[in-house]
């Protein structure tokens, strides 16, 4: 704590300036006695700040909350009585902590908490334009839409333009100058001395020097913050008790389940939203803050507070003025209680102005424009939800905001969920075009009309592959769905159907009926050139990331009997360089052969030999690679060995015709590596052609093809010559 003290204090300082009056005004906007606000705000200081795992949240009575309490005085027709309802609250608040009922947090969609946030950021800034002005007429945090003196915000922007006061606009649009280029000027050094705390010093000093010096910019009281007097010799008097005699009422535990549940879901949702923008991303343990909470509305309704919950607006102000843990939030409530007691003269000099211009400032660093256009790129799916909540927040509240973002996002969700889940994959033309449906991990009832109506709409004589490999849990509607389309819609409309995946435990099992492989009949329909098409198109695939899914199992049962590969591959030992990933083929598809530098030797002719004559394949692949290590040591100098010159020979006369057998290789050119591998490829095919009567004439008759690769191994690219 001492070490992030010089942190801590200034944010503390900051974040008591702004709580001090919103605590008085959402008292009075609440119909309680005003103290009742700075003990809540006390509370949540130094109870609520001390016991809650967040870093960042501070506490205290809401603006959110004050409809609430109004309401619930007017009910139970005594504020004590209303006391008790806030104590069982609490303990309401310590159960769902201990049901660890703070996981609902988790299920809030960022695009919801984000238009929290900038509906906070928006309100800020309508709502303190007029305190900036010198229009004072309305509680710091009088933040409803429609207020109580039949007035609304738009209201109010337009009557505090016949209300300007000049000494407010000049300390506050200078302080919103200072917050503005803080960062550039030196005194962005001191860490300790944040900006904030700087405007507000200098709008004091400000109203002093225009009250003795000129009159003109003179400030009123109205214009300043405004701590009631407090009488410590008669205390008693300010100081209201729970009536605990009604804890049998049941009008009280129905306004003590109201707090409950508007108080935890209004914390749960700000530590949400503040935890996003904390610059260290912390995360704060939901299931303690209630906990937290719980405890601070039990103290808080036993000396005479009203309901606390976590305070977006004294939060965010406390992560902009750089705090670092939750000492911050602690000492603001313990100044709260200094103050009071002794600091009100001082502290009824600091203009409402200056709180305006932090106030602003935080509300446009919440609502910056460039969020806007991020969500606008993200698509109408983030971006309508967003906008929704910011609109529903400003002109409601905070609670209706959030439930209408999420009933959209799940509007959307439903809508992404009826979409057709169909991969049709028309590249594969050997094994002909075949439709694949995914199912995700979690195959709720939600995905059952989607699916019915896909599978329904598959047309007659098809193949369709249900994968449900990816499946941990499938709802038994979603089973009877897929059981009725493979029993009888299927055989009715000559479908071909496999269905994979699917664990034992269910109703329906398994099938094949058809194989995505190549067979042989196929394989003879192809020619030279057919094959070529199909390697580019596999390897367009792999280097796009969007390869084919390849049931490996499934091909490894149908191929047993035999195989009718379509290509031979001559490659190089690297392992970057396997055939069957590069072009995206199935088992079966193609036949390899892996030898250091992609070299011709007689055992390997007599292989290509027989995976012509004997396997049917027809195309011949010589493919090397970049950065090849069998050039590079034909390069470099080596030790005398029979089996390695057996390779470097070969390779030394692609060094020859490339003329590159003069240069010193001390260092190996990548450049040259690559010169060297192209002539070796071309010298391979040249061997195959000269040294195999039987290949020459196969190839000669177009029976068969030879074509020359290149794989650049930086990016999975294939390059591919003249077909021979």
């Amino acid at each position: 704590m001492l070490k992030t003290l010089k942190q801590d204090l200034p944010a503390s300082i900051v974040v008591f300036l702004v709580a001090l009056p919103l605590c008085l005004g959402v008292a009075l906007a609440s119909g309680a006695p005003l103290l009742a606000g700075i003990i809540s705000g006390v509370v949540g200081g130094l109870v609520v700040g001390y016991l809650s795992g967040s870093q960042t949240s501070v506490s205290g009575p809401a603006a959110g909350m004050a409809a609430v309490v109004f309401a619930a005085i007017a009910e139970l027709g005594s504020f004590e009585v209303f006391l008790t309802a806030v104590v069982l609250a609490g303990l309401m608040q310590l159960l769902l902590g201990v049901a660890k009922a703070g996981f609902v947090a988790s299920y809030i969609p960022s695009n919801v908490i984000k238009g929290l946030l900038a509906a906070i950021g928006i309100i800020l800034i309508l709502k303190q334009i007029p305190h900036a002005t010198g229009y004072d007429v309305d509680a710091e945090e009088d933040f409803a839409f429609f207020q109580g003196d039949n007035e609304n915000t738009f209201t109010e922007l337009f009557k505090a333009l016949n209300y300007i006061t000049p000494g407010a606009v000049v300390i506050s649009g200078v302080s919103l100058l200072i917050l503005l280029f803080w960062e550039r000027t030196p005194l962005r050094k001191l860490t300790f001395f944040p900006a904030s705390l700087f405007v507000v010093l200098l709008g004091l000093g400000l109203s002093l020097v225009f009250k003795t010096y000129v009159p003109f910019f003179r400030l009123e009281p109205a214009h300043l913050v405004n701590i009631p007097p407090l009488d410590l010799q008669h205390l008693s008097g300010y100081l209201h008790l729970p009536a605990l005699a009604y804890l049998g009422n049941g009008h009280v535990w129905k306004v003590a389940f109201t707090i409950a549940v508007v108080a935890s879901l209004e914390t749960l949702l700000n530590i949400e939203a503040i935890d996003k923008i904390d610059p260290q991303k912390r995360n704060t343990p939901p299931n303690r803050e209630l906990l937290a909470q719980g405890v601070g509305n039990v103290v808080a309704g036993l000396l005479g507070g009203i309901p606390v919950t976590s305070v977006i607006v004294r939060s965010s102000v406390n992560v902009q003025s750089g705090n670092k843990t939750n000492a911050s939030a602690i000492l603001h409530g313990g100044l709260m209680l200094v103050s009071v007691l002794a600091l009100a003269p001082v502290l009824n000099l600091i203009p409402l102005a200056s709180l305006a211009a932090i106030l602003l400032m935080t509300g446009y660093k919440l609502a910056k424009i460039s969020l806007f256009k991020e969500m606008y790129r993200k698509g109408w799916q983030q971006f309508i939800p967003f906008v929704l909540t910011i609109v529903t927040i400003v002109f409601t509240d905070l609670l209706i905001g959030v439930v209408a973002g999420l009933v959209v996002s799940v509007f959307f969700l439903l809508r992404s969920n009826y979409r057709n889940p169909f991969v049709k994959e028309a590249s594969r033309v050997h094994a002909g075009e075949v439709l694949r449906l995914e199912l995700p991990s979690q195959v709720s009832f939600f995905n059952k009309a989607t699916i019915k109506e896909t599978l329904w709409a598959v047309p007659a004589g098809g193949r369709l592959l249900i994968d449900a490999s990816a499946a941990r849990f499938i709802d038994d509607d979603v089973l009877e769905v897929i059981n009725d389309f493979k029993t009888v819609v299927a055989r009715e409309k000559d479908i071909k159907l496999n269905v994979l995946g699917l664990k034992d435990s269910y109703q329906t099992n398994n099938q094949v009926e058809f194989v995505d492989t190549l067979d042989k009949a196929t394989r003879e329909g192809l020619h030279p050139a057919q094959v070529l098409a199909l390697l580019r198109a596999g390897n367009r695939r792999f280097a796009e990331d969007r390869s084919s899914k390849q049931y490996f199992r499934q091909q490894m049962r149908v191929t047993a009997d035999g195989q009718s590969p379509m290509a031979i591959v001559i490659g190089c030992i690297d392992s970057r360089t396997s055939p069957e990933i590069l072009f995206d083929a199935g088992l079966g598809e193609l036949a390899t052969i892996r030898v250091a530098g992609n070299i011709i030797s007689p055992e390997i002719l007599g292989s290509l030999e027989i995976a012509v004559d004997k396997l049917g394949v027809k195309l011949i692949v010589v493919k090397g690679h970049s950065r090849c290590g069998a050039v590079a040591t034909t390069l470099k100098p080596h030790a005398a060995d029979e089996n390695l010159t057996a390779i470097t020979s070969k390779i030394r006369r692609a060094v020859v015709a490339c003329g590159c057998a003069d240069q010193d290789y001390t260092t190996v050119d990548e450049a040259t590596v690559e010169r060297i591998t192209q002539q070796n490829i071309e010298n391979s095919i040249a061997d195959i052609l000269a040294l195999s009567p039987y290949l020459r004439a196969r190839i000669a008759s177009k029976e068969v093809g030879v074509v020359g690769a290149y794989l650049d191994i930086s990016n999975g690219q294939v390059g591919f010559g003249e077909l021979v």
